[in-house]
């Protein structure tokens, strides 16, 4: 095992104001570990969680655009109560360290992830993607099948390729667009600005105040994110949950069809009530879903 980075002090003072017990469950549970890039010749220090027991595969969350694992602040600790369950920053996303020399692609983030997977985990897991972190879990379980018991994809970019518009801009005008992002992140979240709504802003918010923000969220953008993967996604052998919410604002419902009918053993369940983020909205059901889902997995 290698040796534990420090964790720095991103969560103080910025996380003083988060005192959500569930969110501070979560940032108290946070890590930092070196991983090799995907060059091979330098390791980037990465944020990472891992909580609850052993029994059967363990499930591994994948955030979405521009987000960090805080974003599961309500889902990790369900989960944990039943298996064991993990939750990484993305490289160029969340905690995990960014360099100006580090590239910032889909491809650069499943070499990272790949990484990540063969010094930590080693065996295969539950891939639970929610919106872009969908698509990294497809991209990934398509290049690493062996990696992969099973994918759970929630309100999934894929057939369409998330928030990439930025890879059009140039600057100044790139850098002021991600500005107004910051400042639309920074809103209330879902149906008011409660307890929980502030904290869920908070969380999702929060990584932005990292070093070299701006500049690896416009890299990922101009890469182009995940445009390449519709036409792959028929390719996915894996056994697959989709979940979707029925009033997704962000992408819409179509696609959740969509990704039912191109992966040949998926399964669809719809959650009423539910936007873009059932894991944030509705996360009792959600992780019900995921626990049944990961106990058919191991049956099988």
């Amino acid at each position: 095992m290698q040796q534990l980075v420090s964790v720095p002090a991103p969560f103080a003072p910025d996380a003083a104001d988060i005192d959500h017990p569930q969110a501070r469950w979560l940032l108290e549970r946070i890590e930092r570990v070196p991983v090799l890039c995907p060059s091979g010749s330098q390791s980037v220090a990465t944020s990472f969680v891992r909580a609850g027991r052993a029994d059967g595969p363990p499930v591994l969350l994948l955030h979405g655009f521009d987000s960090s694992l805080l974003e599961f602040f309500r889902l990790v600790p369900l989960l944990a109560a039943h298996r064991s369950t993990w939750a990484i920053d993305l490289l160029g996303f969340g905690f995990t360290e960014r360099r100006p020399d580090l590239a910032c692609s889909a491809a650069a983030l499943k070499a990272h992830l790949w990484s990540f997977w063969l010094e930590r985990i080693g065996e295969p897991v539950v891939l639970v993607g929610a919106s872009m972190g969908g698509a990294a879990a497809i991209d990934f379980a398509l290049t690493h099948p062996e990696a992969v018991a099973g994918l759970v994809l929630i309100d999934s970019v894929g057939f369409t390729c998330g928030p990439a518009v930025y890879r059009w801009l140039s600057p100044p005008f790139d850098g002021l667009a991600l500005e107004l992002w910051r400042a639309f992140k920074n809103r209330p979240a879902w149906g008011g600005e409660d307890d929980l709504q502030r904290a869920a802003r908070r969380c999702c918010a929060l990584h932005t105040t990292q070093p070299h923000w701006q500049e690896a969220l416009l890299r990922f953008s101009h890469s182009g994110g995940y445009d390449f993967l519709a036409p792959r996604i028929g390719g996915v052998a894996h056994q697959t949950l989709i979940l979707w919410g029925e009033a997704d604002g962000v992408l819409g419902t179509a696609d959740a069809e969509r990704f039912r009918r191109a992966i040949a053993r998926s399964s669809l369940r719809w959650l009423s009530g539910c936007g873009h983020t059932p894991h944030l909205e509705q996360p009792e059901h959600t992780a019900r879903h995921i626990l049944d889902f990961a106990r058919d997995v191991r049956r099988r």
